[in-house]
């Protein structure tokens, strides 16, 4: 059995990049769980991955919007989504933030 990081360079870019779709694809398929609980239990929401994903191209000097790395993840424009699916935080979802993990996102 290979491990992770004995695989070729490129072959691990691939798989990286197919784990990357799958979960954008998950987060895509379930639009109820609301990106503060993704804040307060896994301290990263769809917004931290669109970031990531401009901070990368930024990092190759691939010009990309804000709203387009949103768009990429969230599979609609950003207030589209938010529109159809983000509900208001409830106090104990807010309170769990302002405390826990959600507060310390990057």
């Amino acid at each position: 059995m290979t491990d992770f990081k004995d695989i070729d360079e490129a072959t691990r870019t691939e798989l990286e990049a197919a784990a990357f779709r799958r979960l954008v694809q998950l987060l895509r398929d379930n639009p109820q769980v609301q990106n503060i609980d993704l804040m307060n239990l896994a301290c990263f929401c769809r917004n931290c991955l669109s970031n990531w994903l401009k901070d990368a191209a930024d990092a190759r000097g691939v010009e990309l919007s804000k709203d387009a790395s949103r768009e990429a993840v969230y599979g609609m424009p950003y207030e589209e989504w938010k529109a159809r699916h983000q509900n208001e935080a409830t106090p104990e979802q807010a309170a769990a933030f302002s405390k826990g993990a959600g507060g310390s996102h990057a």
